[in-house]
């Protein structure tokens, strides 16, 4: 039987420790909202949860993002939340066709969570 249960990290932080975190892992000297860092080929032991990776969140962006955008600070850290869960499970927005399959899940998965549609405000970016 294969186990479903997965576990990962969020980690809220301060803008420059992401700043830092891009230019160290990316080679990208600019601040992000939001990393995602996968644990490669980390199988689980039997009756473990397979460990999935982190999700480092800067905490001024999506303040600064969220007034920016007229949304609640909750329901753009849960946005920002999705968006690096789906990175951790091998999406990514890199061309246009995967942006909006990447779009379309976070918009889905945000429903669930009776968070509105990022995307239906003009200017809406995340971790580009």
């Amino acid at each position: 039987m294969v186990s479903t249960q997965g576990e990962l990290t969020v980690v809220l932080a301060d803008d420059s420790t992401v700043h830092a975190l891009n230019r160290t892992w990316r080679y990208k000297d600019a601040p992000t909202n939001v990393l995602s860092f996968p644990v490669a080929g980390a199988p689980a032991r039997h009756g473990t949860p397979r460990l999935l990776g982190d999700i480092v969140i800067a905490y001024e962006t999506t303040a600064r993002e969220a007034r920016a955008q007229g949304k609640s600070f909750a329901d753009h850290l849960v946005h920002l939340a999705v968006h690096g869960f789906l990175h951790l499970a091998g999406y990514d927005h890199v061309d246009d066709d995967e942006a909006e399959t990447m779009e379309r899940l976070e918009s889905t998965i945000l429903a669930e969570l009776a968070v509105a549609n990022p995307y239906a405000a003009p200017g809406v970016s995340v971790g580009r």
